[in-house]
């Protein structure tokens, strides 16, 4: 099970997360394009500390919103999300490249991830961005998408246009029954407990998870986000870098 973060989400002298301290913990960089977080020079230091890990750099591109981070929605046509999605990885890929690298995935971010989980019109946009970009590429591009105890409507559309899935589960979110993630708005959504990320986290290598009410749910995930913001996450990163890899 690897370990995803997203990073890269600082601007000008606005700074967010503990990228430099997180990276040698963590096996994928999910580094934001410029839309809703990040600039040139955030970017090309990010990658270059991603490089210096040998740490897996994917795109995570969102709606054109610093403002809001990029957690509102915002209305855009098939073609739009698609041209947007396009935009943002082909500038971190151009990044990379400089230094000798190149990106291998793309995770959307906020509104625009939701987004595409809650509509196939969405993630058909998002996967066929993905597909262009491979057009010209030795090595394909992966789409990472939130695993779900049914993704088959979403598995026959990424077969459709050749694109490979990767599934996503969340070592601090909390799972309702229908294995989908509580909202943050609610009660007991994120866990703060070291032992129950843990718990989670152990269980999510088993292909399960323990939902708030108490069910179990198969989940079968390929990696596992994990969050850098503060002093303590830093520390269950390392916890769970080594749980994982005794």
């Amino acid at each position: 099970m690897k370990l995803n973060c997203d990073m890269g989400e600082s601007f000008g002298a606005w700074q967010m997360g503990h990228d430099q301290v997180v990276m040698p913990w963590i096996d994928m960089a999910n580094i934001a394009c410029g839309f809703h977080a990040s600039d040139p020079d955030v970017m090309a230091q990010t990658v270059a500390w991603a490089l210096s890990h040998q740490v897996e750099i994917g795109a995570h591109p969102g709606y054109d919103d610093k403002a809001g981070f990029g957690r509102r929605s915002i209305p855009h046509s098939m073609a739009a999300i698609t041209q947007l999605v396009a935009y943002q990885a082909g500038a971190l890929d151009a990044i990379c490249q400089l230094q000798g690298g190149q990106i291998s995935y793309i995770k959307p971010h906020g509104a625009l991830y939701n987004d595409m989980m809650a509509s196939e019109s969405v993630f058909e946009a998002t996967v066929e961005a993905v597909s262009g970009l491979n057009r010209n590429r030795h090595l394909a591009l992966k789409l990472m998408i939130l695993a779900k105890s049914d993704n088959n409507g979403y598995q026959q559309i990424a077969e459709h246009y050749k694109v490979e899935l990767l599934y996503e589960a969340f070592a601090d979110r909390a799972y309702d029954d229908a294995g989908l993630l509580v909202p943050r708005s609610q009660p007991g959504a994120v866990y703060q407990e070291f032992e129950r990320i843990k718990q989670q986290v152990t269980e999510l290598v088993r292909g399960q998870v323990t939902t708030i009410s108490g069910n179990k749910l198969y989940l079968a995930a390929d990696t596992v986000c994990v969050h850098g913001d503060n002093k303590a996450s830093i520390a269950t990163i390392e916890a769970l870098h080594k749980v994982l890899n005794p």
